[in-house]
């Protein structure tokens, strides 16, 4: 990979792995530091990463990083004592988003990275597969269950609205 090619990943794909993460541990600072962190892990391995391969290779080397750090921080503090005011986004969130958001933190930590890998970022099951290390069918499993769970928290959308 070129420096040319690194430049133009790092303007693809920032802005949707910034996402990802913000979504996944709603801490901008955290999400901030693992973007930073799997760009340059990215650059190092520069040489054997294809250019094609970058953004899924970024993708998940930021889930199995925010992966390890949730789980560095649950050995550190306690999550049922924390207020929630403190790892939540909460600026202009119309009632929609606010229930979405709520429906999400009902997930497991898998369920909820393979439904925004899929329904938010677009990715197929396959590449969801290669970025948590899951096999396809497994994939496919989660994002049922989890759409059930949110289909069964939300309801219907008349309800909702």
């Amino acid at each position: 990979m070129t420096v040319g090619e690194y430049n133009r990943c790092v303007e693809d794909c920032a802005d949707g792995l910034y996402r990802f993460l913000l979504r996944n541990i709603r801490d901008e600072e955290k999400a901030s530091d693992i973007v930073q962190d799997s760009f340059e892990k990215l650059w190092r391995k520069a040489d054997y990463v294809e250019c094609k391969k970058a953004k899924s290779y970024l993708f998940t080397t930021a889930y199995h990083t925010m992966i390890d750090s949730i789980r560095k921080e649950k050995r550190i503090e306690d999550f049922s004592i924390v207020k929630q005011e403190h790892h939540a986004h909460n600026e202009q969130y119309t009632d929609l988003q606010e229930i979405l958001h709520e429906a999400l933190e009902r997930l497991t930590e898998i369920q909820r990275s393979v439904i925004l890998l899929r329904d938010y970022e677009g990715y197929s099951y396959g590449e969801i597969g290669e970025i948590t290390g899951l096999n396809e069918s497994q994939v496919k499993v989660y994002i049922y269950r989890a759409r059930v769970l949110l289909k069964n928290y939300i309801g219907s959308m008349q309800a909702v609205i």
